[in-house]
């Protein structure tokens, strides 16, 4: 079959008016904002602090490193597939980018000086890529389970950060790398308008393009997705591309946010990503879930964290906190959807 044909549910949802796709907006999407003002009422009276200018901007800028990782996740798991390896790609693709630029001695951290350090942040940008094809190689085209290939993948580039790095963090950290980090747009974080940007391209690709819409066909049965005449495999493995391009963006902002590459950087974030994902609607059996449901995953987890800090529990707790909430979201889903979760 040479040529694409249009998925049932796409050619559904391109018939509608636009009345008619927003009456296609689920309520459950909007289910977690109750959550959050709630959570926000708590804050409130835990702390004071919490509702100030500084507390509220620090809270969605540490969000949008993550929110990042959790939009390509969603677009991944959406499609039936997932990726474990997005936490090492957000540390290892600015190491690699690091490697190349920084000159070969007279730092803390001397790299190879192969390359300009005005490329450093497109050099990070196409390790995070390279990164996702080459999951989708091994899963589309060596047929390797998904969830193995991608947790060994997140292994061996932890492996690799270490051995580049030696262990240690990268401090010198180029000027254009720290740009988009520390500067503010409109009086608010850069890095949280490009990431509200991009959380809005995604979802207007989702609603409203072909190729979007046939991410949830290839999650909800890929055969038959197959048999419409999507290019399941295509399409999948650039969603995995996609993914891997994502990790390398928020591994941009986070480096430039703190000013290093951190030795552990995104160590144990995919839990995080996870717990995120699943709290805003996305089903990890695939074919389900939004954007907007995500990103309030994403702020429901990062304002619980502020209030427990607020509130003087230590942040030791942060890790047992997101595996309750985890569980917690997948027993309310199992009987809130009736369906079993295998």
């Amino acid at each position: 079959m040479t040529e694409t044909m249009r998925p049932p549910v796409a050619a559904e949802t391109e018939k509608l008016t636009p009345r008619g796709r927003l009456q296609l907006i689920r309520w459950s999407d909007f289910s977690l904002v109750p959550v959050i003002l709630v959570l926000m009422v708590i804050g409130f009276i835990v702390s004071p602090v919490f509702l100030t200018s500084n507390n509220l901007i620090s809270v969605v800028q540490q969000s949008s490193e993550l929110s990042l990782l959790v939009l390509g996740e969603a677009l991944i798991l959406i499609s039936g597939r997932m990726d474990l390896s997005l936490e090492s790609t957000i540390g290892i693709a600015p190491v690699i980018a690091m490697w190349l630029v920084l000159p070969t001695s007279g730092g803390r951290f001397n790299g190879l000086g192969l390359l300009p350090e005005w490329s450093a942040i497109p050099v990070c940008l196409l390790a995070g890529l390279a990164v996702g094809l080459i999951n989708g190689f091994l899963i589309l085209k060596l047929r390797v389970n998904g969830f193995i290939a991608t947790l060994g993948m997140l292994t061996m580039l932890r492996g690799l950060q270490i051995g580049i790095t030696e262990g240690k963090s990268i401090t010198d950290v180029p000027e254009s790398f720290r740009y988009l980090g520390k500067t503010s747009w409109i009086g608010a974080p850069a890095a949280v308008w490009i990431c509200l940007a991009l959380f809005a391209v995604g979802g207007a690709v989702l609603a409203w393009m072909r190729h979007g819409r046939a991410l949830y066909a290839i999650g909800g049965n890929p055969e038959a997705a197959r048999a419409a005449g999507i290019r399941v495999d295509r399409i999948t493995w650039i969603v995995l591309g996609v993914g891997g391009l994502l990790a390398g963006f928020a591994g941009v902002l986070y480096t430039g946010h703190y000013g290093s590459v951190a030795a552990n950087q995104g160590n144990g974030w995919i839990f995080q990503v996870f717990a995120a994902a699943v709290i805003g609607g996305i089903s990890l059996k695939g074919g389900r879930g939004t954007l907007f449901g995500a990103l309030t995953g994403v702020l429901t987890l990062q304002l619980v964290v502020n209030v427990m800090t607020l509130g003087g529990v230590p942040p030791l707790w942060n890790q047992f906190l997101n595996g309750a909430i985890i569980i917690v979201a997948l027993v309310i889903s199992r009987f809130a959807s009736g369906e079993k979760q295998d």
